[in-house]
């Protein structure tokens, strides 16, 4: 018998990173996709690529879909600055990217048809996260309907999981569980502001979950800082 297959979102940082590691570790065989969606840096895309390869993922693709032409989030639209004060609680940020999640969870659902694969994982977190709307469990559980409903896959019967394995963990919980299965986080790259060479800016909101998970964690940090 084969191992199952999965589709694994891949964005080069700490949470995806964890969750292609727990899919390896769960049995199956892992398809790494990460997308350039027209992100203000591409540090995170040759982060995913290294990351891909360190945890064993049978292929690593690259899908392309132009988001900043749009604009509306600080992560595409240049003219936005990136907030480096804290998230004011019970609102929005500024670096939510309008519909990403559900733009890269169907293109993951493409390629997971093409490959016969009947799991997708996705790092989403509802606890140590930003308040983004599309990283709630009732947007997995409601995207994973529309996969079944939506597909020819799903229609004759293969049904499809949406695996979102981190979703009720802390950011100290994460990091545990993903050193705990080996992932080097040294290799990712989380921040929002990250340079050229993938170094972080230790100040958006994303640094400043990522160093108080490793702390939480009581686990040395391996962030490079500009």
């Amino acid at each position: 018998m084969s191992a199952p297959r999965a589709v694994v979102l891949l964005s080069g940082g700490l949470d995806s990173a964890t969750c292609l590691a727990i899919a390896r570790a769960e049995g199956f065989e892992t398809y790494a996709l990460s997308v350039a969606y027209g992100q203000r840096h591409a540090a995170e895309l040759a982060a995913a690529e290294r990351v891909a390869a360190a945890l064993g993922a049978k292929e690593h693709r690259v899908g392309h879909v132009d988001l900043g032409q749009f604009g509306g989030s600080a992560l595409t639209d240049a003219s936005i600055e990136v907030p480096t004060s804290g998230v004011e609680a019970g609102g929005i940020p500024v670096t939510y990217v309008p519909a990403r999640n559900t733009v890269m969870l169907s293109l993951a659902l493409g390629w997971a048809e093409v490959l016969k694969a009947n799991a997708i994982f996705v790092g989403v977190n509802a606890v140590d996260y930003s308040g983004y709307p599309d990283c709630r469990p009732e947007f997995i559980a409601a995207f994973e309907k529309m996969a079944n409903l939506a597909t020819k896959t799903g229609v004759e019967g293969l049904k499809l999981s949406i695996h979102a394995p981190l979703i009720s963990l802390s950011k100290a919980q994460i990091v545990q569980r993903g050193t705990a299965l080996g992932v080097d986080y040294g290799m990712t790259v989380s921040c929002y502001k990250a340079d050229d060479d993938g170094r972080a800016c230790g100040q958006c909101d994303a640094c400043r979950l990522r160093r108080a998970g490793f702390e939480a964690a009581g686990l040395v940090d391996p962030t490079r800082y500009a």
